[in-house]
């Protein structure tokens, strides 16, 4: 995708953690570039938090040939202390869920460990 991201001001409710970390639950062996198109990031900015929740032990990835693949520490408590005890798991089974349109059915974020 050769278009810069849509311009946002303002808050959301979302973050753009939250919102990479779904776009690679979805696929684990996706692109940097996929994950900015899908989230409206820039690339760089997708590598940054990439670094960021690998460095606080949420992701950790191997390479695969030319490709990486992604692992989620499901299992991790969120970072704010008014968001605990509730895990990766469980904010990713919320945003599965209303990315499916549908009730969350067995999500496994740990896929393609």
């Amino acid at each position: 995708m050769d278009r810069a991201p849509e311009p946002h001001t303002g808050w959301t409710f979302l973050t753009n953690h939250s919102r990479v970390l779904a776009a690679i639950a979805e696929d684990h062996t996706t692109r940097v570039r996929d994950i900015a198109a899908r989230c409206r990031l820039t690339e760089r900015a997708v590598q940054k938090i990439i670094a960021d929740l690998e460095e606080g032990g949420y992701l950790t990835h191997v390479r695969e040939g030319r490709s990486n693949v992604y692992r989620i520490a499901s299992d991790r408590v969120l970072r704010h202390p008014a968001d605990a005890p509730a895990t990766v798991a469980e904010l990713l089974s919320v945003l599965m869920r209303h990315e499916a349109g549908r009730p969350a059915a067995a999500v496994n974020p740990d896929h393609g460990a």
